[in-house]
């Protein structure tokens, strides 16, 4: 085999190449990582977000096909923004929403209420809004967590959406079938978002995780984003949670 030959067979075509893959909060973290290598991988981009500024930054960053800036919380503007798409898209992937935290004595209901909203009915009326607008064998992907399936005071909502998001992504499948539905189930991601919800706590949460996880080092946003544009190319998965935690759920207590 000649050098050049050799060469052509060493590369890979990009696995997205020719795909639309849509990142509902695709402006930062995660959402924005598998923005990035999405793109990397030959798809066309459309982001969505809530802060019409950082999105612009991300879309301006990535070359995304098209942005929208609305709250997907909103089921109005939601069905906007899918009416308006150019249609057929190929993947969708929801990493907007934070979690909540807290206990009953102190819970602000509001906030409480938006993080349901953010994690169950967007997910359930992305999915309404799939047929006829992600062309068969196309993927939705979920984003959930993995840290309130143990029991401790203050994770009542948060664990909530841990019980129930896996059979919804079952369930959705099966409706939805052939196109694909899957759940990605974090531990701690070291995001932006994390610094928020962590504060002065931030690096002893970091030092504690390199010393105590198997991995022996923090879980990032690449490393999700690996994770989605895996389930979007894989062809046979569907219906199912997968992990990524750095083996935390491992650890005792």
């Amino acid at each position: 085999m000649s050098a050049t030959s050799a060469a052509s067979a060493g590369r890979r075509e990009p696995a997205l190449t020719g795909a639309t893959v849509v990142l509902i909060g695709g402006s930062a973290g995660i959402g924005f990582e598998t923005a990035r290598l999405a793109r990397a991988e030959g798809a066309a981009l459309v982001l969505t977000g809530r802060d019409p500024e950082r999105l612009a930054r991300a879309a301006a960053e990535l070359g995304a096909l098209h942005s929208a800036a609305f709250d997907a919380t909103d089921p109005a503007a939601l069905e906007r923004f899918f009416r308006e798409l150019s249609k057929p898209i190929d993947h969708v992937m929801i990493t907007a929403g934070r979690p909540y935290y807290g206990l009953l004595a102190d819970m602000d209901v509001e906030q409480a209420r938006r993080s349901f909203d953010e994690h169950m009915w967007l997910p359930v009326n992305v999915a309404r809004l799939a047929t006829g607008t992600v062309r068969p064998g196309g993927t939705l992907t979920f984003m959930g967590g993995t840290g309130a399936r143990r029991p401790r005071p203050g994770l009542t909502i948060a664990a909530m959406g841990t019980a129930a998001l896996p059979a919804m992504t079952a369930n959705l499948a099966l409706e939805l079938a052939p196109i694909r539905v899957n759940l990605i189930a974090a531990g701690f991601v070291d995001t932006p978002l994390s610094a928020q919800l962590l504060g002065d706590d931030l690096d002893q949460r970091r030092e504690q995780l390199r010393a105590t996880l198997p991995i022996r080092r923090v879980v990032g946003p690449a490393d999700v984003a690996a994770l989605a544009v895996h389930l979007m190319t894989n062809t046979a998965l569907t219906g199912a949670t997968y992990d990524i935690d750095g083996g935390q759920q491992l650890l005792p207590g």
